[in-house]
């Protein structure tokens, strides 16, 4: 990993409230940053990179799904060179809530942290519909 190519044209996303800290997402050319300060160390901090490739990967896997959390995004992901860890599938779930595509669900005060994935555009709210139409034979 070059650290110039992974900060070059770095653009700010958003900020997600954790139970916690508060995150800071940034977007670069194919990764995002995921940053935030130290409670005890008032200069000092840390950053994780998260893939795009992983949080596209999310998103449309869990799209439309409530009640989220981490543990269940990396127990059912289907890619584990995208979703490494619990670790991991947190941050891709902060990235999500950044960029608009999840939202933190704040009616449960539990441990963990459950997120509510948006559903794609265009996506069918339950299942997909047949068409009674037979498709036409081209000659």
């Amino acid at each position: 990993m070059n650290i110039r190519s992974l900060t070059t044209g770095l653009q700010y996303r958003g900020e997600v409230e954790g139970k916690r800290q508060t995150y800071y997402v940034f977007e670069g050319r194919s990764q995002y940053l995921v940053m935030s300060f130290s409670r005890s160390k008032p200069k000092a901090g840390n950053f994780n990179v998260v893939a795009s490739d992983a949080v596209a990967y999310v998103a449309g896997r869990f799209a439309g799904r409530q009640r989220l959390t981490a543990k269940t995004v990396y127990k059912t992901s289907r890619r584990p060179r995208l979703v490494g860890s619990h670790l991991a599938a947190l941050n891709v779930l902060y990235v999500l809530v950044a960029i608009g595509q999840a939202k933190i669900d704040a009616r449960f005060h539990e441990r963990e942290i459950y997120f509510n994935v948006k559903r794609r555009e265009g996506a069918p709210v339950i299942g997909w519909v047949r068409s009674s139409k037979r498709p036409s034979r081209v000659s």
